[in-house]
């Protein structure tokens, strides 16, 4: 039976993890071992924080619009039920943009979705 060298392989293999652990400091960027060991916690950590961006993204957009609706004279809860039963359908993200960068847009929304409600 031939014999089977390994070292193309096992050279491209290391070079991948070597490539993934460039940003890191000391050993954990040098030496295959560790670099493994800190490529594979960074992309757990990765995995998981995908996943908590969207979290974090929708609570800074209900904090946002909590405060504009506020200086409108109403609470964030308020708010999303008149724009429901106004079926004013703008999302978060869009509410948020508009309460910090045009607050005219924002208290036109407002504004519609009071006049829906006491109606």
């Amino acid at each position: 039976m031939p014999r089977v060298k390994r070292g193309v392989t096992s050279h491209k293999k290391h070079k991948k993890i070597l490539q993934l652990a460039e940003g890191h400091r000391g050993t954990r960027r040098h030496l295959f071992r560790k670099a493994h060991e800190a490529v594979m916690r960074s992309m757990a950590y990765m995995y998981r924080d995908r996943r908590t961006r969207k979290r974090d993204m929708r609570r800074l957009w209900i904090i946002r619009i909590n405060a504009a609706a506020r200086m409108h004279g109403m609470s964030y809860s308020r708010l999303m039920n008149a724009l429901r039963n106004a079926n004013i359908q703008i999302d978060r993200k869009i509410l948020a943009e508009m309460a910090v960068h045009d607050e005219a847009a924002f208290s036109e929304v407002v504004k519609q979705a009071m006049g829906a409600v006491s109606q």
